[in-house]
């Protein structure tokens, strides 16, 4: 009997994207606007988290005087300009290859508006790797999970073949809601420290995922 195939959901911004830095020159953008004080990147790896509301707080945005939503709609405006300039993460295309060339299924799952992740993903030249690219139709960061449980189940995926790889300890809650296993990697969204306090296994790139895979016994497939 065939051994189903692993499948790999993996996040986009901060994972394959590095979009670190644009995020925090949109925000620095809003917040200069407004006459607050800026970020830089360390402590936006320190606040950033979900929801993205109370991202916005922590920054020292002000949602009693601003609805939410029109701040998202000021900040997602100029996030989706900066992206299309965005390179990717350390490591990505080569672990990209890696797992296609060891059969593992691929897609992506992503807190991004769905026609913004097929922008970004096709302007990275990557549509190819991915059976699917699950992003959600708003544009307030939330819901990922739901889509990525509605497309294993439509795959009659086994659970105990999925991981999820992220950056952001969003990106673990998200594995632990669909019930598979998760491996975090700092060089996105949040700090490695902050990663590690989930108990999460934590790589310091990309380029140590296929060695972290072969370790745990996952590979050859």
């Amino acid at each position: 009997m065939r051994t189903e195939p692993f499948t790999l959901i993996w996040d986009w911004n901060g994972t394959l994207l590095d979009d670190a830095k644009a995020c925090v020159d949109v925000m620095n953008q809003l917040l200069e606007k407004r006459g607050l004080p800026l970020l830089d990147l360390p402590r936006y790896r320190e606040i950033f988290t979900f929801p993205v509301s109370q991202y916005y707080r922590l920054a020292g945005l002000d949602l009693e005087k601003e609805a939410f939503e029109l701040v998202a709609e000021e900040y997602i405006a100029s996030y989706n300009r900066a992206a299309l300039s965005c390179g990717l993460c350390l490591g990505a295309r080569d672990a990209l290859d890696w797992f296609q060339g060891q059969g593992v299924r691929q897609a992506i799952a992503s807190a991004s508006h769905q026609d913004a992740l097929q922008a970004q993903v096709d302007g990275q030249g990557l549509a190819g790797y991915f059976s699917a690219l699950l992003g959600i139709q708003d544009i307030f960061g939330a819901g990922k999970a739901g889509v990525a449980k509605a497309w294993l189940r439509a795959q009659g995926a086994d659970l105990s073949r999925v991981w999820a790889i992220g950056d952001s300890l969003h990106d673990w809650e998200v594995a632990q809601e669909m019930g598979c296993g998760c491996v975090l990697v700092a060089q996105g969204h949040q700090s490695y420290e902050r990663l590690a306090a989930s108990g999460a296994p934590v790589l310091r790139s990309l380029e140590e995922l296929p060695a972290f895979w072969r370790q745990a016994g996952r590979a050859p497939i």
